[in-house]
């Protein structure tokens, strides 16, 4: 009940601080009450107490409830009124007086107004404020809140999370915390609320806050329904994914798994798109394979993040259980999945199954790409089909596609297994007449493929071309252009190269090696010394040549 001492005509400004006390009392000294006057705000009347007394008016405060953070709501007095946008009676001429315990960002709760509510239905005042809240009216949502709270009337758990929805649209977060403390300390706070508060909280002030908060409103259980509903770990989740926080998203889906909540379709496509990103594949898996067992059927989003998992680890089998339940449910793979699921069965060596699944990509009207053709045939030369991978790369080229470097290398790549150094050299060619700038690892290649088919005289003049074309040679270059060089004896092409070329331990132990295996017996001696002292250790091949010959030389 409202006491009265002697009071002007009051309206009460509410703020944010401490009280000495928790109750409201004002005394009449010899007055009497006149009727309240009274103007509609909103759907709801505002009233405001007039105290007829010849004394001098004194001020009226007014305390609600305990907030549950030790901080409670005053109200101080205002005089002079007038109608304010939004249809509230203010006044003017007397100053607020706040008495704060904290900050605030904009609001501050100081300028709210208590009101005297003529209606005291509490579904029609919910109503209300519910709709005042959608409106984003924070100032007379809020004394609307605060005015219901101090006469004893709870609004409901839906226009509560309007307000705080629209507190925190409007980017008063401590304003909103405020209202969730009430909410919580009478019980009101349901799921929505706790996922409003929370993702606000991340968005504000980081994952960190958000989470802790979580673990200690978790382990109290103040929820209308008692304990945390799914949607409020599906928001914990996100929060977490966003941050890339795999760890803590881990542990959000163990607490959901402990708390006997079962997983939507929401808590799956946020869980395996967040293992996708972070690359954590078993857990992507095992997350997929939970969904299957409690019966959710996964959308195309999903099955495409599995099938890229799949790709990375190598399971194809279980990427192709994948991609055919795709199929099975009508969902039109795009090429992507498409060019993932080849590029999978490829690394695979599995070049059957990819021609079927490429079967399947034309037939549905889709253009192979050159991701397309780099699946394809890196699949053929995983299989060791070399010759049915240069095969294609022809086709390819016939079909005027769109060639990159790795096509032109893996082409190259089978004409080094197969010894095909004239095709070797036509690809090659090919290359330089397209315009694309051909790397060392092409000419590499190239030279290795004439080691391989005993041509070095051909090697040489790729590495001079190769010099010509101003490309830089790497220690692969000199390495398979010695080993040419001295199956060829080419000896004078050798020292040419080690004048040119400072070497290193690798160069050394392969032309020592050479030296021996063609009985150059004190070329390699020589040679080997000269190793040891600049500083260089011979490999055990080498080591093991040198002791033989040294046996051979004291027997």
């Amino acid at each position: 009940m409202l006491e009265l001492r002697t009071s002007s005509s009051s309206v009460y400004s509410v703020c944010r601080g401490s009280s000495r006390s928790k109750h409201i009392s004002a005394k009449p000294e010899g007055g009497t009450l006149s009727p309240p006057c009274s103007r509609p705000a909103w759907g709801f009347k505002s009233t405001h107490w007039r105290i007829l007394n010849k004394s001098s008016c004194s001020a009226v405060t007014a305390v609600l409830p305990d907030c549950g953070d030790g901080a409670t709501w005053l109200a101080a007095p205002a005089s002079r009124c007038r109608v304010d946008s939004e249809g509230f009676e203010e006044r003017e001429g007397e100053a607020d007086v706040p008495v704060k315990t904290r900050e605030y960002q904009s609001l501050n709760f100081s300028g709210v107004k208590i009101h005297f509510l003529e209606e005291r239905e509490e579904g029609i005042l919910s109503r209300r404020m519910l709709k005042l809240s959608r409106n984003n009216k924070v100032r007379s949502a809020l004394e609307l809140f605060a005015s219901m709270s101090i006469s004893g009337i709870r609004p409901d758990s839906h226009a509560c999370n309007s307000l705080v929805a629209c507190l925190i649209r409007n980017e008063y977060l401590d304003d909103a915390l405020a209202v969730f403390a009430i909410m919580r300390k009478e019980s009101m706070a349901t799921g929505h609320t706790f996922s409003l508060i929370f993702k606000a909280l991340a968005e504000a002030r980081g994952c960190g806050p958000a989470i802790e908060m979580f673990v200690e409103m978790e382990s109290e259980g103040r929820t209308v329904e008692g304990r945390f509903d799914v949607i409020v770990y599906n928001t914990m989740i996100s929060i977490c994914g966003r941050s890339k926080n795999w760890l803590e998203v881990e542990r959000m889906w163990r607490r959901l798994r402990e708390s006997d909540c079962i997983g939507t379709m929401l808590t799956y496509r946020l869980l395996i798109s967040t293992f996708v990103q972070c690359g954590q594949a078993e857990l992507a898996l095992s997350a997929y394979n939970e969904m299957i067992q409690n019966g959710l059927e996964p959308d195309e989003d999903i099955m495409k993040g599995i099938i890229s998992v799949c790709t990375k680890e190598g399971k194809w089998e279980s990427g192709l259980t994948v991609f055919h339940r795709m199929l099975d449910r009508g969902i039109q793979p795009n090429a992507i999945a498409f060019n993932s699921m080849i590029n999978c069965l490829g690394k695979a060596g599995e070049s059957d199954h990819a021609f079927r699944i490429f079967e399947l990509m034309r037939s549905s009207g889709l253009s192979p790409d050159v991701y397309t053709w780099s699946a394809l045939l890196n699949s053929l030369y995983s299989s060791r089909r070399y010759a049915d991978a240069l095969r294609l790369f022809e086709f390819i080229m016939k079909g005027r596609s769109e060639l990159n470097v790795h096509l032109y290398n893996v082409a190259l790549m089978s004409c080094q297994r197969l010894r095909l150094w004239d095709r070797s050299l036509q690809i090659l060619w090919n290359m330089e007449e397209s315009g694309m700038p051909v790397p060392t690892e092409s000419y590499n290649l190239v030279i290795l493929a004439c080691e391989r088919a005993k041509q070095p005289k051909v090697a040489v003049e790729v590495y001079e071309h190769m010099i010509h074309n101003k490309c830089v040679p790497d220690t692969f270059t000199y390495l398979s252009l010695i080993r040419a060089c001295i199956w060829g004896s080419l000896w004078i092409e050798v020292d040419e190269i080690l004048r040119r070329v400072k070497p290193g331990a690798s160069l050394y132990n392969t032309i020592i090696q050479g030296f021996f295996l063609r009985g150059k017996i004190k070329s390699a001696k020589k040679l080997y010394d000269k190793m040891r002292a600049n500083g260089f250790e011979p490999d055990g091949k080498t080591r093991a040549l040198m002791l033989q010959h040294l046996r051979e030389d004291r027997t």
